[in-house]
């Protein structure tokens, strides 16, 4: 099975399974790519009258009236209900955090709601461009993105080489990278692109800033520490969306299951460059009542048809979901 992390297989032979789930980076909440979704992998959203009957109240995260919206099943269906509910374009939208207007990557909108969360949406702000003097291989960057075509920075590493460039700042979409468009592209394949640039060379990236309000202007920051990635529900139970198939309101995650996701996590960052709980909730769903590496590694292969991953992350991720189930950590 494994191929390499950023090899990718014949599509016409696979499912490709991520092509609009929620923030990996950030997406925040444990939500499923898995090709197994609740009665459903495959369908279309269901139709309105039998989606779950819940409202959420949402404002821009620099700043409006109190808005409602419902009746969504996905992310690119809730940027389109908060973009009616505002009057502005979807597109506009770069990534929304929960019960927080500031740009806090433990709070990023994942794959679950909290029945009682707030959503803030960012939208965009400034344009800028820079170039970046790649003086390391490792750029010092986690990549994320929205689940609607926008990868945008997670987090900044103290000491790094983006580090030393201050305009870039967590948050900011990553628009183009020479001169080339990434809208639309995967955060694992920027974060690939990101990573292959050659060293020693300099290089240009064109970003967007969320847009903030004059009383939100802070000092720029190195971005959420792993920790408390998946850590943002407040209400007893969740609204789990899904890239195929109804939306299903169920229980919090347990411990075990925030414990493993937020290991696997850990683990798509040391081997990637990426931050993806939805990814890793997956991963951590494929492995619950696999009994060997083998069958985990064949399990995975046929859940996520388009990632290959090598033999060694393959065991890692084995092993932090053992760890989990027998509360190693």
């Amino acid at each position: 099975m494994p191929l390499g992390p950023w090899r990718k297989k014949n599509r016409s032979t696979k499912e490709h399974l991520v092509d609009n789930e929620e923030v990996s980076g950030g997406h925040a909440g444990a939500g499923s790519l898995a090709k197994s979704a609740v009665n459903g992998a495959g369908l279309p959203p269901p139709p309105a009258n039998l989606r779950p009957k819940l409202v959420f109240h949402t404002q821009l995260a620099h700043g409006s009236p109190t808005g409602r919206i419902e009746g969504f099943s996905n992310v690119k269906e809730l940027y389109g209900k908060i973009a009616e509910a505002f009057n502005i374009s979807p597109p506009e939208i770069l990534f929304c955090t929960l019960n927080t207007h500031k740009i806090d990557m433990d709070k990023l909108l994942g794959g679950q709601i909290g029945l009682e969360d707030f959503i803030f949406a960012h939208i965009k702000g400034i344009k800028k461009e820079v170039e970046v003097y790649k003086s390391e291989d490792a750029l010092g960057l986690t990549i994320t993105d929205n689940g609607a075509g926008y990868a945008f920075i997670k987090r900044i590493k103290e000491g790094s080489v983006v580090d030393a460039v201050k305009v870039i700042c967590v948050g900011d979409h990553v628009e183009c990278i020479n001169g080339r468009n990434i809208v639309g592209t995967r955060h694992y394949e920027v974060a690939r692109m990101l990573k292959e640039l050659p060293k020693d060379k300099s290089f240009t990236l064109k970003l967007v800033e969320p847009m903030k309000a004059f009383e939100m202007l802070e000092p720029r920051s190195k971005g959420a520490k792993p920790a408390g990635d998946n850590k943002i529900a407040n209400g007893r139970g969740t609204l789990r969306l899904r890239s195929k198939g109804p939306a299903t309101v169920e229980e919090e995650p347990t411990e075990f299951e925030e414990k493993a996701v937020q290991k696997v996590d850990d683990l798509l960052e040391s081997y990637m460059g990426i931050r993806d709980t939805e990814l890793a909730a997956t991963m951590v769903e494929v492995g619950r009542d696999k009994k060997n590496p083998d069958e985990f590694a064949m399990a995975l292969d046929e859940t996520l048809g388009d990632f290959a991953f090598p033999d060694e992350f393959v065991f890692d991720v084995w092993g932090a979901i053992g760890d989990a189930k027998q509360g190693r950590f």
